[in-house]
């Protein structure tokens, strides 16, 4: 009679409210499979059942593709355009200190060969967008 007193202790899983209970099964062949698989792989989740289940109640299935190609060039996209900042900090420097050391007329005749140079560095940069609007043209699907 003392053990049927005794509280028991509750251990274990809380369970769920509503729990899934009802199972389907499907069959596919190869080819199936090998397109389940892929869809699955590309849409990043980690539960297959969570991914049949949203393709049955037509929730929107997100698709990732990676391209490693399209990485890098991003990649290298932002540290170039992290060395031109650094180059726009240095030329104000230079700007500076050139008038700062130099009198007027010399400061004047060495600011007209960085203007020189600036111009061409311009002309780079605009090759590098025309590229870059090109790469996005030819090579990155819009998912819009």
């Amino acid at each position: 009679m003392e053990d049927s007193n005794k509280k028991q202790k509750k251990t274990g899983r809380h369970p769920k409210t509503d729990p899934a209970k009802i199972r389907y099964s499907i069959s596919l062949n190869e080819v199936e499979h090998a397109r389940f698989l892929s869809l699955f792989e590309q849409s990043g989740m980690k539960i297959k059942a969570h991914f049949i289940t949203s393709c049955i109640f037509e929730n929107k299935i997100k698709t990732i593709k990676i391209d490693k190609g399209t990485i890098d060039f991003y990649m290298r996209l932002t540290s170039f355009h992290s060395q031109f900042r650094a180059v726009g900090v240095n030329y104000n420097q230079i700007v500076k200190m050139l008038y700062s050391t130099f009198s007027e007329k010399k400061a004047a005749g060495l600011l007209y060969k960085l203007e020189k140079n600036t111009l061409e560095m311009v002309d780079i940069f605009k090759k590098v967008i025309e590229i870059t609007e090109e790469f996005n043209r030819n090579y990155v699907k819009n998912t819009d």
